[in-house]
């Protein structure tokens, strides 16, 4: 993955732990009672689009380009990524184990740790601000001792490509194609960067939920996720399709790389090295990889 987004786990820093113990059942209760009933979905009719870019903000290595037209096929996308609430009520109902819990560890940024934990996670080489979290999981965000009781409405994180369609196969659902996904992000708008059109911040009002200040050091707002429909929707009325945290897609990354895609960025992208808070920006990582910005949201077929 790109230096924003986070190694693949075989390239991770330090031997994975012991599994953690599950969330206490209790815990469990408390945050699947915060889930809605029904899956809240947006009807999209889909449609012919220009899809990619080629412009400055673009990253050719990406495979961003070059600019072409797609048809997508009516379906309907989640207004929200699935949120830490919705998660608990699979878990609870299931029993998954994620593949962190699975592993024993996660990637966390680690400007969200305490200092004593900071310095006790091992750093990843290239990228010094991921540190590998022993017992850090989508209901221990930065390890044992942190907990997602307040956050029963935020994306939930930690979560492997593989624990997303273990999700959407429970829900009756499915993960997004990039092509469905980049169209349901451009709300309509032809080969905008942001979902909501051409400019960044308009008039200065942050529309997404990503780093400001100076990365990664240096933030001057709070750093991590904010709700799920924490920021007003697009056109489409589906809300932070870009920051706040990468979603998992049912795409490939390239004809020879068959890492699943992760689209959308995150709050940990930044102008100054991480432009992939646009529409058209993509990624990928391993179907097993776990990190702490990294969520996903449903699709379904109609």
């Amino acid at each position: 993955m790109g230096a924003c987004c986070g190694p693949d786990r075989e390239v991770r820093a330090g031997e994975p732990a012991a599994g953690g113990p599950p969330p206490p059942a209790e815990e469990l209760e408390r945050l699947a009672a915060a889930a809605p009933a029904d899956l809240r979905m947006a009807g999209l009719r889909g449609g012919v689009f220009r899809m990619g870019s080629e412009d400055a903000l673009a990253y050719p290595e990406d495979g961003e380009g070059p600019v072409r037209e797609v048809t997508v096929s009516g379906f309907a996308l989640g207004v929200t990524t699935v949120t830490v609430a919705q998660f608990a009520a699979f878990v609870l109902d299931t029993g998954h184990r994620t593949d962190a819990e699975a592993h024993g560890s996660s990637l966390v940024f680690a400007g969200l740790l305490p200092e004593e934990a900071r310095r006790r996670a091992p750093a990843v080489a290239r990228t010094p601000w991921w540190r590998e979290v022993a017992g850090a999981c989508w209901h221990r965000p930065e390890g044992p001792g942190s907990s997602v009781a307040n956050r029963a409405d935020h994306p939930v994180t930690h979560v492997s490509h593989r624990d997303a369609l273990a999700y959407a196969h429970w829900a009756g659902a499915r993960l997004p194609t990039e092509e469905e996904w980049e169209f349901a992000a451009r709300g309509g708008l032809e080969q905008q960067p942001y979902p909501w059109g051409a400019e960044r911040e308009p008039g200065g009002v942050p529309r997404m939920n990503t780093f400001r200040g100076e990365f990664p050091d240096g933030p001057t707002a709070p750093v991590g996720t904010v709700a799920a429909a924490a920021f007003p929707p697009n056109a489409y009325g589906l809300h932070n399709m870009t920051g706040n945290v990468w979603e998992w897609t049912a795409g490939r990354f390239g004809p020879d790389d068959a890492r699943p895609v992760l689209r959308g960025g995150s709050y940990m992208c930044h102008a100054s090295y991480c432009r992939r808070y646009r529409t058209s920006a993509r990624t990928a990582s391993t179907a097993d990889t776990s990190l702490g910005h990294t969520g996903f949201r449903l699709a379904i077929s109609t």
